[in-house]
């Protein structure tokens, strides 16, 4: 009989944590798992999934203009922002039931409440003391606000999907994942939109000709995108109205100011350091390439670690910590070449090397690359451009980037990705047949290389 009330407590309940929990209850361990908020995580709850049916509502308006160029003729249209977000919540709750019957029905324990580690063997929550053998720690990242004056006014992410209406002009401070895409959401339903970021170009650590084309694009869909800007001060009016002073000098009077200038990891007071578990500058757990912290008995996966933060990424540690520990197949999640997929508008898909990160391993470098208009705009008269690129290594052909900026990039490089990660060559995606017609073929069609 063991010493402890549970060989595994997670604490955490998004996709790392019930991965995690449930593969290892699969092996036979007893497990429990406590979340604060809500199962399913950033991801399910208030990120990717909820995002992406904004972004879909998004495109609508879009839609209804091209229309035009294919001879329908669309009536008067109207959008309704109080629906969305209701046919959205029920959505994200019929997910959240999901994730948690996964979990529960692998033989696992719930605990609804914030988790506290009181040492390295013990847990505090819902008014409880309990105890593991092992601890997970998975709760993820929590968004950040720049660090001005009236940085309380601001929304984040998390209030940004349950605004009771929508805003009739907003200023998005951010070029990150995050800060293009609802840029884009609220451009698309109708709102005005200011996107701010202090850099040169948005998308920093994409490759470079990526981030210039979605720049250039962003400005084209009739966000007013100021580079080089950043804010100094938030204010509110008398009218109610918000004013954002810039550091050019100007000042914004808007009706909301977002914040997607990066998130953190959620460590903060959950007693990791009671517990003698080292944390970086960042906050964020330190871990070895097995998710083991420097407390022998506790593990972490998922964003909390501030490695690469991605949902797929998550669930893939989780799994590996699951057989690692208790499945008896020791294994390290892989992290490299991890495609990645922006859905700003247009779409971001990428995987492997840039260009520049090329350069610097690889003696000599080939890039391939093109763009072109869609067909689908060549009769709606839109004003938009794809590009897709390739990254090769001279010295062995292989493949080592694909890139690209136009509709569904994320399901193209999907499967460009598996062709990178088994080692294709140029020579590979030469000898494939592609589509036709589709965007896609370009990357099997490209033969010029650029000079």
């Amino acid at each position: 009989m063991s010493q402890y009330d549970f060989d595994l407590f997670v604490i955490g309940g998004g996709s790392g944590g019930v991965r995690a929990g449930r593969i290892s209850a699969g092996y036979g361990a007893r497990v429990a798992v406590a979340e604060e908020y809500r199962y399913g995580g950033t991801c399910v709850i208030r990120g990717c999934v909820p995002k992406k049916l904004l972004v879909y509502a998004s495109e609508y308006a879009h839609a209804f203009e091209d229309a035009a160029g294919f001879g329908w003729s669309v009536g008067e249209t109207s959008f309704d922002w109080a629906k969305l977000i209701a046919n959205k919540d029920k959505e994200i709750g019929r997910l959240e039931g999901i994730y948690r019957r996964l979990f529960e029905n692998a033989g696992a324990k719930t605990f609804d409440g914030r988790a506290k580690l009181l040492d390295a063997h013990t847990i505090e929550v819902a008014g409880q003391r309990v105890s593991a053998e092992t601890i997970l720690i998975a709760t993820g990242g929590t968004p950040v606000k720049p660090d001005i004056p009236g940085a309380e006014l601001m929304i984040t992410s998390n209030e940004a999907f349950h605004l009771p209406t929508q805003p009739r002009r907003i200023v998005v401070i951010g070029g990150g994942y995050i800060a293009c895409e609802f840029a884009g959401i609220f451009n698309g339903l109708g709102s005005k939109v200011t996107q701010l970021y202090r850099g040169e170009q948005v998308l920093r650590g994409f490759d470079e000709d990526i981030r210039n084309h979605l720049g250039a694009e962003i400005a084209k869909s009739g966000i007013d995108l100021k580079l080089n800007t950043d804010a100094v001060k938030l204010e509110k009016a008398a009218n109610g109205a918000l004013l954002l002073h810039l550091t050019d000098g100007s000042m914004l009077e808007v009706d909301a100011v977002m914040a997607a200038t990066g998130r953190k990891p959620n460590t903060a007071g959950i007693g990791l350091e009671q517990a003698g578990v080292a944390l970086d500058k960042a906050g964020a757990v330190k871990v070895d390439a097995w998710s083991r912290s420097s407390v022998p008995n506790i593990y972490a996966v998922g964003d909390v670690t501030n490695r690469i933060n991605l949902t797929p990424v998550a669930i893939r540690e989780g799994h590996a910590f699951a057989d690692t520990v208790y499945g008896k197949k020791p294994r390290q999640a892989d992290h490299a070449d991890v495609p990645s997929a922006v859905f700003s508008q247009p779409n971001v898909g990428s995987v492997g090397l840039s260009e520049t990160d090329a350069r610097k391993q690889f003696a000599s470098v080939d890039i391939y690359r093109t763009s072109f208009k869609p067909m689908r705009h060549t009769l709606s008269g839109r004003d938009e451009k794809i590009l897709m690129k390739l990254v090769v290594d001279a010295g062995t052909d292989r493949v080592v980037g694909a890139h690209m900026v136009g509709p569904e990039a994320g399901e193209i490089i999907q499967g460009i990705a598996i062709a990178i990660k088994a080692k294709a060559t140029k020579a590979d995606f030469d000898a494939t047949v592609g589509i036709h017609p589709t965007a896609a073929e370009e990357f099997v069609t490209l033969r010029e290389k650029v000079k």
